[in-house]
This record gives C-alpha cells, sequence and structure tokens, in this order.
C-alpha cells in the first residue's frame, strides 16, 4: 500500500518542515555577527570576510527558483531530506575551515543547499493543512521566517563571545540530524509529485538565472563600498545582468517545461503578493538591520547586547503568529496586511526619535510592536497570495515568491547602509557650518577640551586631541541624525504599500478558505 500525507498528522509535517526553515533562516543572520571575528581568525580583511555572506546568498538565490522543478524531477522528500544533508555537511565544513577559500566554498554549497527549504517546506505545509487552517500553517511557518532572523544577532553574538564563531555554525548540525528524521517520518509527496514529467533540465536556463541573480546580490552587497555607478565593474555587471535577465525570461515563456514558470505571476493576487512581499522584505530587513547597528556604531554595544535590546521583537511576532493565524479565516486578509503596514510605519516613526541618551530598553514597546506588525503582514499575505493556485503550482510558485522577499530584502539593507553612509556625509558638512573658528561655542569647547587633555597628554598635544574630540562629537550627531533619516523613510516606505495592498482581490475568510473576489 502507497503512503501518503495524509496519514502523518498536519501538526507534526509542520514540526518537520518548520526545522529546516528556522535552520536556514537562522544561519543568515547569525554569521553576519560573527564577520569580525572570522576576519581575524582566517587572516583576511574584512571587505574579504564579507564574501563570506555573498557567497552564501547568491548560491541560496540561483536555487530558490529552481526548487520547484527539482522536486518534480527527483522528489519533493528526497530533494528536501538531500538539501538538509548537504546544508549541515557544509554547516561543519564552514566551522572546521582553516582558510578563506575553505569556507568560501563550504558557505557556497552551504548556500545551494539551504536555497530549497524555504519553498519546500513552505510548499509542503500549504499542502499538508486542509483549506480552513491554511492561515494557522502559515503562521506556525512564519515563526521560523520572521523569528530567526530576530534571534540571529542575538544567538550569534552569545556563541561568538562566549565560545568561538565556528559555533555558529555548528549549532546547525543537531537541527539538521533532528529535521532529517522527522522529515522521513512524517513528510510523504502527493500522487502529482510522484508522477510528475518535468522534462529535461534546462543547462542554458539555469546559466542565464546564475548569471542575473548572481550579478545582482554583488552589487547589492559591494555596490556601496565601490560608489554604485560610479565603478566601472558595476556599470558592465548592471549591463550583464539587464541582458541575461530579459533573455532568461522570455526563454521560460517561450518553452513548454519552462525550468520556472512565470506564467503563475497571471494570477493577480500572487503577482501582488510578491510586489508586496518583496517591499515587506525591504522594511523588515532594513529595520532589523539599523537598530542593532545603531547600538553598536553610536552607542559602542557589543553585538550581543545589542541582540538583547532588540530581541523583544520576536516576543512581539511570537504573539502575533496564532492570534493572526486565527483572523486569516475570519477577517478580510487585506486589513490585516494593512494593519501590518500602517503599525512598522508608525513603529519606524517612533524610532526616528532615537538620541544619544536612550537606554537599551527605550523601545521596548515599540520593537515589540514592530514584530507584532510583521506577523499581521507575512501569514495573511502567504495565504492570500497563494490561494488562487492550484496544488501543482504552489512549489513553483513558492520559490519565486521566497526568492522576491530575499531579493527585496537585500535591496532595503543595500539602500538603507547607503542613505546612512551619504546623509551623514551630509549632515557632517552641514553640521560643520555651526563650527566657525571664530565662533563663541567652538572656542569655549576647545579650550575646555584643551584644559582637560593638558595634564594627560601634555600642553603641546592637547590642542590637537581637543580638536580630535570636537570632530568625533560632530561625527556622531551626524550620523545619529543620519539614522533618524532612514528610520522616516522606512516609514514612509511601510505608508506607500498601502495603496497596493488594497489591489489586491478581496479575501474573504469563509470556513476558514481564502477566495478572491
Amino acid at each position: 500500500m502507497t503512503v501518503t500525507k495524509q496519514q502523518s498528522n498536519p501538526w507534526l509535517v509542520a514540526m518537520a518542515v518548520v526545522l529546516p526553515t528556522f535552520m536556514e533562516v537562522l544561519d543568515t543572520s547569525i554569521a553576519s555577527v560573527a564577520l569580525p571575528y572570522i576576519a581575524g581568525s582566517l587572516s583576511a580583511s574584512t571587505d574579504e570576510a564579507t564574501w563570506v555572506l555573498t557567497s552564501y546568498l547568491v548560491a541560496n538565490a540561483i536555487v530558490l527558483p529552481v526548487s520547484g522543478w527539482c522536486a518534480q524531477r527527483f522528489g519533493r522528500k528526497r530533494f528536501l531530506m538531500t538539501c538538509i544533508v548537504i546544508f549541515t555537511i557544509s554547516s561543519f565544513a564552514c566551522g572546521a575551515a582553516n582558510s578563506l577559500f575553505m569556507i568560501l566554498l563550504a558557505r557556497a554549497v552551504q548556500g545551494a543547499g539551504g536555497g530549497a527549504l524555504q519553498p519546500m517546506s513552505q510548499a509542503i505545509l500549504l499542502e499538508s493543512f486542509p483549506e480552513e487552517k491554511r492561515g494557522q500553517a502559515m503562521a506556525m511557518y512564519g515563526l521560523g521566517v520572521v523569528v530567526a532572523p530576530i534571534l540571529g544577532p542575538t544567538l550569534g553574538g552569545y556563541l561568538t563571545d562566549m565560545y568561538s564563531w565556528r559555533w555558529t555554525f555548528y549549532i546547525n548540525i543537531p537541527i539538521g540530524i533532528i529535521a532529517l528524521i522527522m522529515i522521513y517520518r512524517f513528510v510523504h509527496d502527493p500522487d502529482y509529485i510522484r508522477d510528475a514529467k518535468p522534462g529535461p533540465l534546462d543547462g542554458i536556463g539555469l546559466g542565464l538565472l546564475a548569471t542575473w541573480l548572481g550579478c545582482l546580490q554583488i552589487i547589492l552587497d559591494k555596490g556601496q563600498e565601490d560608489d554604485w555607478f560610479g565603478a566601472v565593474w558595476i556599470r558592465w555587471a548592471t549591463a550583464i545582468l539587464l541582458i541575461t535577465f530579459v533573455a532568461f525570461v522570455a526563454r521560460m515563456l517561450r518553452k513548454t517545461r519552462p525550468l520556472v514558470n512565470l506564467h503563475v505571476f497571471l494570477h493577480r493576487n500572487f503577482a501582488l503578493g510578491c510586489i508586496l512581499i518583496a517591499l515587506f522584505g525591504g522594511c523588515i530587513y532594513g529595520l532589523i538591520t539599523l537598530l542593532p547597528l545603531f547600538y553598536q556604531e553610536v552607542l559602542g554595544y557589543t553585538a550581543f547586547n545589542a541582540g538583547i535590546a532588540v530581541s523583544p521583537r520576536g516576543i512581539g511576532a511570537i504573539v502575533a503568529m496564532p492570534i493572526i493565524g486565527i483572523l486569516t479565516a475570519k477577517l478580510d486578509n487585506r486589513w490585516l496586511i494593512g494593519g501590518g503596514f500602517l503599525l512598522f510605519g508608525v513603529c519606524g516613526i517612533w524610532f526616528a526619535h532615537i538620541d544619544l541618551a536612550i537606554s537599551p530598553w527605550s523601545f521596548t514597546w515599540a520593537i515589540i510592536l514592530s514584530g507584532f506588525g510583521s506577523g499581521m503582514v507575512f501569514v495573511p499575505m502567504s495565504t492570500t497570495a497563494m490561494a488562487g493556485l492550484a496544488n501543482e503550482e504552489i512549489g513553483n510558485a513558492s520559490g519565486l515568491y521566497n526568492l522576491l522577499r530575499n531579493v527585496g530584502g537585500g535591496i532595503g539593507i543595500s539602500i538603507t547602509n547607503t542613505l546612512l553612509s551619504r546623509h551623514s556625509q551630509m549632515h557632517q558638512t552641514n553640521l560643520v557650518q555651526n563650527l566657525a573658528p571664530s565662533g563663541r561655542m567652538y572656542q569655549q569647547q576647545l579650550s575646555q577640551g584643551t584644559a582637560a587633555l593638558g595634564p594627560k597628554i601634555g600642553d603641546a598635544m592637547a590642542g590637537t586631541g581637543a580638536l580630535g574630540q570636537i570632530y568625533a562629537s560632530l561625527n556622531t550627531q551626524a550620523l545619529l541624525l543620519s539614522y533618524v533619516d532612514d528610520f522616516h523613510y522606512l516609514a514612509l516606505a511601510s505608508f506607500a504599500c498601502l495603496p497596493v495592498v488594497f489591489l489586491l482581490r478581496k479575501a474573504i475568510g469563509r470556513k476558514g478558505v481564502v477566495h478572491a473576489e
């Protein structure tokens, strides 16, 4: 007798597939905290160490959209388990690496293994639950996707400070083993997967996909360092990106059995859902990046303490997920999504009131509410975007949906960092105008600084030291103002998403089923 997925409790299936999702998303953020330690341990520069993140993201992005084809070709359960094995073994290789080349190679393999974990988990969850409980299923999935990047910096800072950066990778090994056992026991392929005939691998299509996604990710990661289009290599990379992207889209639309089926974008709610999840990715990843960065760069917190300060966001997300999972079956989902973006925007304005006198807990409620807002967007957005799709389309659609969320996040982080850097220079220029050498305040600060430093470093160096203190204070104030600007921009971006939300077809909860009218 053939074993089918209906014979397993869907909640056990959910636990099995959420584990690898949590592991993969956690690893994306946890390694970023350890970069300076990795660079020092492997005798690499900070710029070279950032390729530890870039190599992972490039490989991850390439696998995401083709995961649907791979699941049909090799079987979804087998493919998912293989990806977990690859991810777990390469995690060990990352932790054991003794050179920059070894860790970059291991991270690329790890990214390829992790690329399929999110879309496959999402597709399995949506099919394992009856339609009236899909909102609750996506709430559980959301715990892995939304909470993991929030916990990542905190956990990464703790492991790095208390043990070694290598443990930020070794922690994946027990999680991967448990996930493998649970998936082997509880997850089974549906008939349409076992009987699928996806056709041969489109090598040209895969090459075009790898080229434009690789160029995009490298441009986003390295653009600010090299002054964006001021660098010749970025202009060339952008040209290659555009040419290969157009060629890829044209090839996918012409083929009878494409590697990535783009016709799924003909579903209005899915197309708009992908746009919104990309915007949401930009907003949430920008916010997740900014606040701990402010605590570390401006207030001088350690990575672990900064992670602790922003950790209440996880509380908000955890509280939101089950509540929103139930409400998706009872309310028009557009109001939930719109409410989430509105709450996110309000929190952005709240964060813009930062100053140099804040404590670690000054924004506790704002951080909690931003976590709650992320749950309000993520759960109903996933169910609404996928509601009009057949089961056979969900695997392919999940890969595209998760890809666009990650790309949106990458774009959001790049824009945030660029604005932070350039506005800091702009504010510094404006503030310098208030430091005229003949000004009374300037002269007062200079004389006070000179008098204070004289007994410590000598009268000859005291004047120079006082000038350094004045410049350091100026630079800190300029950086503070640039953070304020960034938070305002994130708030505006969140508010700008509201009209797009109501372009979605009306989503009505009727016995828990999300219908589009």
